[in-house]
């Protein structure tokens, strides 16, 4: 068993997919740190900011702890709206959601849906004109987590 749990933490070290259809990337800075520096980014490109969500003030709320735990909705409608007119499921999905948070060692790690991953979940094929947009979205998310995490 200790070999599955070291397994484990040798592949969370890295910055790399982490269950299907999740990216997971460390950061050096804190939950907050890292969400202001990614909020800073997506908002000089254009993105809308819809929600911050604190999970963790939520969890105080009713008298429970939660590491702390954040998540952003960001998204563009110019961006989102040719996925939706390619394929409509993909709506559930949008608009764009990264998770930072901090595990039980105290790292903190930047999380989000891959969108090839997406390709895949809403049958989105490498023929579909849709597919190139997910590709650069792909890009441009690790981009952006990595301006936000180093």
């Amino acid at each position: 068993m200790w070999r599955f749990w070291l397994l484990c933490g040798a592949v969370l070290s890295l910055n790399v997919s982490a269950g299907e259809g999740m990216i997971w990337r460390e950061s050096q800075h804190s939950v907050t740190q890292t969400l202001d520096k990614l909020s800073t980014v997506l908002e000089s490109k254009g993105m809308t900011i819809f929600a911050r969500i604190n999970h963790s003030e939520g969890a105080k709320s009713v008298g429970k702890q939660l590491a702390d735990t954040q998540l952003l909705i960001f998204g563009n409608p110019n961006i989102g709206t040719p996925l939706m007119q390619c394929q409509q499921t993909i709506a559930i999905d949008l608009p764009q959601k990264v998770l930072v948070w901090q595990d039980v060692q105290g790292k903190v790690w930047l999380s989000y849906n891959d969108p090839l991953y997406l390709a895949k979940r809403h049958d989105i094929d490498m023929d579909s004109p849709c597919y190139p947009i997910l590709e650069k979205i792909s890009g441009v998310l690790a981009n952006f987590a990595k301006v936000a995490s180093e």
